[in-house]
């Protein structure tokens, strides 16, 4: 099945956004809540729309297929626990998270993934489309630092096939992020 990649400046998400989102993430009028604080925030962002495919074995991976875009560019955001603590960790979908580099960067001793169910209830997204901006509840958040290499970055907009297109810095901003190397090939 071919994948359609869209293109849209700020708001004008389109009919698209407007229709029901059977895969959930949460969306407000206007947007989903990750665009709804782009679009508050006054940040040039481009949000970029395709068909997701439930088959596909990686979310970011298919994103940047879809987009034609260098998985290099393309940042997933995951959840994880360090010392009892939610934190957001945002890194390339090209490579892993690096948990002890997760720790060390907000000075925490150890991290593991979150479960799942719990990133979702607390950041008010689903698995697959949590999304760095616009979570319910605020997490502290690492950018991974390969991020600084790029004038922009794709990121979660916050449901499955809806990704948004933004500078690191505005991102990092944004999220009040450390920048730090936590990803791995």
């Amino acid at each position: 099945m071919a994948k359609k990649s869209k293109k849209n400046q700020q708001d004008g998400i389109g009919a698209r956004e407007a229709r029901s989102n059977r895969a959930g993430g949460g969306r407000r009028a206007g947007g989903t809540p990750a665009t709804v604080a782009l679009a508050a925030a006054g940040v040039a962002h481009t949000v970029h729309s395709y068909d997701h495919d439930p088959a596909h074995p990686s979310y970011g991976e298919e994103a940047a297929e879809a987009m034609g875009v260098s998985p290099d560019r393309v940042f997933k955001t995951l959840v994880a626990d360090v010392d009892g603590s939610l934190t957001v960790a945002v890194v390339p979908v090209a490579g892993q998270l690096d948990l002890k580099s997760l720790a060390s960067a907000v000075g925490g001793k150890r991290a593991a993934m979150a479960d799942p169910a719990l990133a979702e209830r607390t950041t008010g997204y689903v698995r697959g489309g949590i999304s760095p901006l616009g979570q319910r509840k605020k997490l502290r958040t690492v950018l991974d630092a390969s991020a600084s290499a790029h004038a922009t970055i794709c990121v979660s907009a916050g449901r499955r096939g809806l990704e948004v297109e933004l500078s690191p810095e505005d991102l990092a901003k944004l999220t009040e992020a450390v920048l730090a190397p936590i990803g791995r090939a």
